[in-house]
């Protein structure tokens, strides 16, 4: 299936699951404020008076309907054999910071990106790996959650193949 929206788009593979969604400005302040929208896991909503900025979810098992922006009610819920690819556009005004001082798509990604030490938060046997960069003037976070560290000569290559199928508009 074909995700297109807020200039991102994506192809989900074969039983993959996706959503590219966008926080509106009244749902980004109730989660400043401490309420919720989709999930009192949400990590990227936009506090006031920044502009809300899209976030592509990409999964090899059903995404709930309920997570955080970088995957919390979903990682718990995968397997050893999950993948999980949260793609989050950061406000414009960051792109020219520092944090965001790569400039180009950082995929594909190898076996060594991957480490327990990069999950937002440590689930035992699960291993992240997490990318700041900026693509034709935005910023984005790029954040892969795999469902073992073992398993990632075997996880690694369908984290690239799903980032294949990312495009920017």
């Amino acid at each position: 299936m074909r995700l297109e929206g807020f200039g991102l788009a994506a192809t989900t593979l074969r039983g993959w699951d996706g959503e590219i969604y966008r926080r509106d400005a009244e749902a980004a302040l109730t989660l400043a404020g401490g309420g919720s929208d989709r999930s009192p896991l949400s990590g990227g909503a936009q506090g006031p008076g920044e502009t809300p900025t899209p976030i592509l979810h990409l999964a090899n098992f059903p995404l709930p309907a309920v997570r955080g922006d970088y995957g919390g009610g979903a990682v718990e819920l995968m397997g050893r054999g999950g993948v999980f690819i949260s793609l989050l556009e950061h406000d414009p005004a960051e792109a020219s910071t520092a944090l965001f001082r790569h400039s180009g798509i950082p995929w594909p990604l190898r076996e060594s990106d991957f480490d327990p030490r990069q999950m937002q938060r440590t689930i035992s046997g699960q291993a992240g790996c997490q990318r700041f960069f900026t693509h034709a003037g935005r910023a984005f976070c790029l954040y892969v959650a795999i469902g073992s560290y073992v398993l990632r000569s075997v996880l690694v290559p369908e984290v690239n193949a799903a980032l294949a199928t990312v495009e920017f508009g």
